[in-house]
């Protein structure tokens, strides 16, 4: 027996039930997408290899996989900023000191290790917290808490370490546990958590685990590695289905609430420092359909370069080494990742959200995403810098004059 992960639209079986739902997953008549607003079902049961394939014969189903392990795309410690005071070196590349927006009213979800709920950077915010990781709330490992703290956080002792210091409304779930693994339906249960609780942006840096898939399987099964491999390899497609399929059920609720905005790191496997050609791309559930990855760039005297580290093929850049935010336990702790590049297009994105609704722009993800993408700028990068590389560009906020 292993443990199995659902999705049905329970919104799109019960129209069927009524006769006017579509007979096929993710295919809509124009009176289905009016009154029918998907409504995801995330399940979770063990099943035998025989009763799984039996299930696919369910047209209810809209996928289901295997759960597998998910791990966080971890960040490397950086020395200690030496300037003191004013904002981050991230908060002002991405525009956001200039920017008259704050994020005010936009909830937003951050999809992490939790968070220390009690450091000052939060203080005002209502931080509405959920745990899928079955090891509590709050936020042993850290890397949450920075996240966070670049997204919305307030000034802490005088350094403006937030991008979205206005967003006084936020979603914590906690998908990973405090040694940052995590399992597949952990981050699908939250997701749709996320988006059932309305959120406007969803932001998350981890990866399905498929390594750690194989070994598991090979310890805990006695399965020969070739073969757990290949059961790893089919898990990853499947798990990668049920991630698009939800997503897809996601984006089709701008009809009804707006949307969301889906922002996640690329990865941090990359080693150009030691092998230009060590590139790697950008990893799943970043590389998916619907989410905008992010890389991580490092200020130069050239101009921006794209760190080392940073996957390829991201949609978006953003400062991702040297990067200062909230520390466990109170104050401030430097870092260098993908993981703190995503946090900051996270919080330009709840900029852009404030910055449409403020002129009466129809107000969806898709005109959010439009803007991220119409508004990046490359001017800033150091000369040979490969598009493949930065993606659209250095992610702005939005100013007066865009509006």
């Amino acid at each position: 027996m292993s443990k199995y992960i659902i999705l049905r639209d329970s919104n799109q079986v019960a129209a069927r039930d009524r006769g006017f739902a579509p007979s096929f997953p993710g295919i809509r008549t124009s009176r289905a997408a009016i009154e029918v607003p998907p409504d995801p079902s995330v399940e979770v049961t063990d099943l035998s290899v025989a009763d799984a394939h039996e299930a696919t014969r369910d047209p209810s189903i809209i996928a289901m996989a295997r759960a597998m392990p998910t791990r966080l795309i971890a960040p490397s410690e950086a020395p200690a900023s030496a300037a003191a005071g004013g904002p981050t070196w991230g908060v002002t590349r991405v525009g956001a000191v200039a920017s008259p927006f704050t994020g005010a009213g936009v909830r937003v979800a951050v999809l992490d290790t939790g968070i220390d709920a009690g450091h000052p950077a939060f203080a005002g915010v209502n931080l509405i917290q959920q745990d899928f990781s079955g090891s509590g709330n709050g936020d042993g490992n850290g890397h949450g808490t920075h996240c966070a703290g670049t997204i919305f956080g307030r000034d802490v002792s005088g350094t403006r370490i937030g991008v979205a210091p206005g967003v006084t409304e936020a979603l914590i779930g906690k998908v990973l546990g405090n040694d940052g693994s995590g399992s597949s339906e952990m981050l699908f249960d939250a997701l749709k958590w996320a988006s059932s609780m309305n959120a406007k942006v969803i932001s998350m840096s981890l990866g399905f685990d498929f390594p750690g898939f194989a070994e598991q399987l090979v310890q805990q099964n006695n399965l020969p590695l070739r073969l757990a491999t290949s059961i790893a390899l089919e898990g990853y497609r499947m798990n990668l289905r049920v991630f698009d399929q939800l997503m897809g059920m996601m984006r089709a609720l701008r009809d009804f609430n707006g949307g969301v905005v889906v922002v996640a790191a690329s990865g941090n496997e990359s080693e150009r420092d030691s092998n230009p050609e060590f590139e790697v791309s950008a990893s799943v559930p970043a590389a998916a359909e619907g989410v905008i990855s992010v890389g991580a760039l490092a200020e130069n005297p050239a101009g921006l370069k794209v760190a080392p580290f940073s996957n390829t093929n991201p949609v978006l850049s953003a400062p991702g080494v040297g990067v200062v935010s909230a520390k466990v336990g109170g104050g401030l702790r430097t870092l260098n990742g993908t993981s703190m590049a995503w946090p900051h297009v996270a919080g330009v994105a709840a900029l852009w959200w404030q910055a449409l609704a403020s002129a009466n722009i129809p107000l969806t993800n898709s005109a959010v995403e439009a803007r991220l993408l119409a508004s990046a700028i490359r001017d800033p990068f150091a000369p040979g810098t490969e598009a493949a590389d930065r993606g659209q560009g250095l992610v702005q906020a939005p100013t007066a004059a865009m509006m």
